[in-house]
């Protein structure tokens, strides 16, 4: 693994956790739900394998960033382990959010920089 790698891993995990902690602000959901609601809102372009959710489900959960409980689904007789975002989460997705859009701003004026006249 070169010194490039362990940086490009944590920005990917960074972004995952971010996108994870996003879709739990409105209320708890399962797993699956998580990962249809990045995939749908993405517009297909981001879709989230179960061999990444939930590690980073259990990263965010030892973190404090997310709880779960497990509970019975309202429209099935079964049930799933639900998360939930923890007032330390939204701390943390407030900085993160802050992070990413310094970052994208940052890209978009190399990327399309403004005309000088």
């Amino acid at each position: 693994m070169t010194k490039e790698q362990p940086a490009r891993i944590s920005l990917l995990q960074g972004t995952l956790d971010m996108l994870i902690l996003r879709t739990l602000r409105p209320g708890p959901a399962h797993g699956h739900q998580i990962a249809k609601h990045i995939q749908r809102t993405t517009d297909d372009v981001l879709q989230v394998e179960h061999g990444s959710l939930y590690p980073a489900l259990h990263r965010l959960e030892r973190r404090g960033w997310v709880a779960s409980q497990w509970q019975v689904a309202k429209d099935r007789n079964r049930e799933f382990k639900y998360y939930r975002l923890t007032p330390l989460g939204r701390k943390q997705l407030a900085r993160e959010g802050s992070r990413w859009k310094q970052l994208t701003d940052a890209i978009a004026r190399i990327m399309w920089p403004v005309e000088e006249k």
